[in-house]
């Protein structure tokens, strides 16, 4: 520690803090423009400037590093004067355009001439000018360059946070210039981050151009419900109208930045695919009655299923409190623990439970990734979690924290990884196999002990598991940390090796764990609720709290709150349910919010599964295609209309609060459950959020102790208590044999999650065709080219779409985004099967030509592997 004194007030800071670092814990204020926290100090724009004792000229404080017994001086004569004559350069070719600039009532450099700028300007010459029309740089950026005050945070957020390296400057001195390359931002991530952190009105949303001035706002902070990142959202609104959505660089883990999704898709809200009234079907056809009328429908269609059993699928992306009371309703009204909250996979609890309880981390994400070696395993951080991207390449940038990739698909996090190791999509719970056997290898037998007999027993040594040089490296590397986090995409859980894999990640974390290496795991989940909705109990085999459904002391402490009996087996999970429902075993299958006919592998299966439930009951806010097939649809408040709370990535529990009111005649979900339960004539208390909060705050181990008013700016973390899983260590799954076909793997795209996003109209300006992607090299066996329209076929379906052709794809993958629902991409999928064998060829031709194939497949648009696993 070194003391300092700023303005006669002394404090002892870090060795290394900088002098505004330090001005800052005394509250004492500097201006500056170039400063960012999260940046490197550039010092260019000299508004912080400061006297210290001792030296000769004025001193940046945001570059300057304090010394022991250093004395600061920050508002001098000397000081005021070079600020106003800085701001009179500024000043003299800034044009004076504040009642038309969006930026007008939150501009910093209005605020630093009100508080120390000059009254009056010395210059007098023709102001500069680049352009004389505003250049709009893309779909949802646009850029008055005249504006700029070059303090270049845009260029440097876009480089070293975000890393597209899309903004440049071109020139030199007072004739520098901000522009993307040949003045568009075609390359981007279109994220708006730029926008965000410039302090004036050079580069400004499109989207909410001339709409609104900031006084007019009133803003809602709220949580972004795109993905399980958790970002602070603040939502302004005019009138109840949606305007646009800023973040705070003092709240939340994203600390001001957003990606695409969370800047500019939150205008999903004001869709006009909207559910207006409740529908219940007649003759065939879905009509719109009243809420009555279809009260009346709905309590003869429960009554006339009472003999069958029930089940009920809730989405993720809904607030803890809706799930929690979605389970209870389930469970204690419709007497069934069928229930399940994924419309894309079954998770296998009985290995994802002992993962969760033994390894799971509920700590800050800028915490566990600043671990000294961070290993991410599967998925697209770049596509499914960007702003977590964006942390992870700050860890590794600036904390050197040693960043290992292992996946089937390519991401930019690559460029900042020590390895990368590329596996073909279901291999992973085989290299991850390799991985520990490496590592009890390399420990040796006096490290470990036992243990490391016990995995070379297991896996049949590490020689049999390490074919290749990829395992060693990672096994090397995680040796070398002291402390080790790994971060699991939720893509793993499609997999048909889901739970082979969920089980080698265990005896990895084990291994890291015996090593003395304190692992941290969490999950990258791309909806903004997964973990709170197993934390709220909607799953077939766990009860709220991740406990066991044969768990008899939690059963009892719920039956005791409850006041109603629980089943005491196990339910069926989404895909049980649908094969149920084929069997005409099924009477009641009520839907919250999800969509399984658009979103779960084998759409025709599913389609036929829907249609033999004797009751299809969907609550939703959005018409989809899983309400066209229903037989009741309860139409529901959206994101935005009524709060509750996300728990993120981290555990961290948020509050998502109502910026809106419902549309048309939805009502609350929270309202529908208690109006559904009436009509089975249960005793049911009424539904208040806060209530709700509370209970699960009692009953829920993991929420123990919290309280709604405590959940703050940066919401509250869950607890949790690791229990080691015991037992044996999980036997190895075979090498996946190399596949002689394309394989098709799907998830989210960078500018769409889910189909939620794909009904905002500001998204679509963006990106608003599908697309397929591969590697050039099965492109160029295809004869195919970039932007070709080619069909991928499976022996499920077809689909066409725009090809798009990777250099960093590994041969002999597939890529489709999920989110265009036009394409109907589980169309082509099977049942049980991912990922899915496919053929690929032009659009226009009957064949591919087959250059490249094997002689069994020539002819057949199926490109040739190389002889090695890809």
């Amino acid at each position: 520690m070194v003391s300092v004194t700023i303005d006669e007030q002394s404090l002892e800071v870090e060795a290394g803090s900088t002098v505004l670092q330090a001005a800052e814990r005394l509250g004492i204020e500097i201006p500056t423009f170039c400063y960012l926290k999260r940046l490197p100090a550039l010092a260019s724009c000299r508004m912080c400037l400061v006297e210290i004792e001792g030296q000769r000229r004025l001193q940046p404080s945001c570059a300057t590093a304090v010394t022991d017994g250093m004395v600061v001086r920050t508002n001098t004569p000397l000081i005021d004067e070079t600020r106003s004559s800085m701001l009179d350069m500024l000043l003299a070719n800034h044009p004076l355009d504040c009642p038309i600039c969006d930026k007008g009532g939150e501009c910093e450099l209005q605020d630093m001439v009100m508080a120390y700028g000059p009254r009056e300007s010395r210059f007098r010459d023709a102001k500069r000018v680049f352009h004389s029309e505003d250049i709009r740089l893309s779909p949802v950026i646009i850029m008055n360059v005249n504006r700029c005050i070059q303090c270049q945070r845009c260029v440097r957020m876009c480089e070293d946070v975000v890393g597209a390296v899309a903004l440049g400057t071109i020139e030199k001195g007072m004739d520098t210039a901000v522009t993307g390359f040949e003045g568009s931002l075609a390359s981007c991530d279109q994220c708006g981050n730029c926008v965000e952190v410039c302090p004036v009105g050079a580069l400004m949303s499109f989207p909410y151009r001339y709409k609104a001035r900031p006084w007019d706002l009133v803003e809602t902070d709220t949580v972004c419900p795109h993905c399980g990142t958790g970002c602070q959202l603040t939502v302004g609104t005019r009138k109840g109208e949606f305007m646009r959505v800023r973040s705070k660089w003092d709240e939340g883990l994203n600390r001001e930045t957003l990606c695409v999704r969370g800047r500019f898709g939150l205008d999903f809200v004001e869709s006009r695919d909207r559910i207006k009234r409740p529908m219940i079907r007649r003759d065939g056809a879905l009509v719109p009655v009243s809420w009555d009328e279809a009260g009346d429908y709905l309590r003869l269609g429960l009554s006339a299923v009472e003999s069958k059993a029930a089940g009920g699928l809730a989405s993720p992306r809904l607030p803890n409190e809706v799930l929690y009371q979605f389970q209870k309703l389930m469970r204690t009204v419709f007497r069934t623990n069928n229930i399940d909250c994924s419309s894309r996979w079954s998770a296998p609890f009985d290995t994802l439970g002992p993962l969760l309880a033994g390894f799971y981390t509920r700590a800050p994400l800028a915490e566990v990734v600043g671990n000294d070696c961070v290993l991410v395993v599967g998925g697209n951080v770049t596509d499914e979690n960007p702003v977590t991207e964006y942390l992870l390449r700050d860890a590794a940038r600036r904390r050197q924290t040693s960043l290992i990739m292992l996946s089937a698909r390519p991401s930019r996090l690559d460029a900042d990884a020590r390895a990368v190791v590329r596996v073909a999509p279901g291999g992973e719970a085989a290299s991850l196999a390799a991985v520990a056997a490496a590592l009890g290898a390399g420990a040796g037998q006096n490290s470990v002990g036992e243990v490391v007999a016990d995995i070379d027993a297991t896996t049949g040594g590490p020689a049999a598991a390490t074919g290749s040089d990829g395992p060693d490296r990672l096994a090397a590397l995680l040796l070398k940390g002291r402390s080790v986090t790994v971060l699991v995409s939720a893509d793993l859980m499609r997999l048909s090796e889901a739970r082979a894999t969920l089980q080698q990640l265990t005896n990895l974390l084990r291994v890291l764990r015996v090593l003395g290496k304190g692992p941290a795991m969490q999950f990258l989940f791309d909806r903004a609720n997964q973990l709170g909705a197993w934390d709220m109990g909607v799953l077939p085999a766990a009860l709220p709290g991740l406990r066991p459904v044969g768990d008899h002391t939690a059963r009892t402490a719920l039956v005791r709150a409850w006041g109603a009996e629980i089943p005491p087996e196990p339910g069926a999970d989404i895909d049980a349910m649908l094969a149920l429902c084929n069997e005409g075993r099924i009477g009641a299958l009520y839907i919250a919010g999800s969509d399984p006919l658009m979103t779960y592998p084998d759409r025709e299966f599913v389609k036929r599964a829907l249609g033999a439930a004797d009751l299809l009951i969907v609550q939703d806010t959005f018409l989809t295609d899983t309400v066209g097939v229903a037989d009741v649809v309860l139409p529901a408040a959206g994101y935005g209309e009524e709060s509750g709370t996300f728990t993120n990535n981290e555990g961290r529990i948020q509050a998502v609060r109502k910026f809106r009111e419902p549309a048309f005649e939805a009502r609350g979900n929270l309202a529908i459950f208690d109006f559904v339960a009436a009509l089975r004539s249960q005793a049911w208390q009424p539904s208040m959020q806060g209530e709700i909060f509370g209970e699960i705050a009692r009953l829920v181990p993991a929420c123990r102790g919290l309280t709604q008013d405590g959940l703050g700016a940066d919401g509250a973390f869950t607890t949790a208590d690791p229990t080691p899983p015991a037992g044996e260590f999980f036997a190895p799954p075979p090498n996946p044999n190399a596949a002689d076909r394309l394989m098709l793997v799907t998830g989210n795209c960078l500018f769409h999650n889910g189909y939620l996003s794909e009904r905002s109209e500001i998204l679509n300006t963006v990106a608003d065709d599908p697309y397929v992607e591969m590697s050039a090299w099965d492109a160029a066996q295809l004869c195919l080219s970039d932007r070709d329209q080619v069909v991928v076929r499976s022996a499920q379906g077809e689909l066409r779409a725009q090809l798009k052709v990777n250099r960093h794809f590994p041969p002999g993958l597939v890529f489709v985004p999920e989110n265009y629902r036009d394409l109907r991409l589980n169309s082509l999928m099977r049942r049980g099967e991912y990922p899915c064998p496919v053929e690929v060829q032009k659009a226009h031709a009957a064949f591919a030509t087959g250059v490249g194939a094997r002689p069994e497949n020539r002819g057949q648009g199926i490109a040739e592997l190389p002889g090695s696993s890809p």
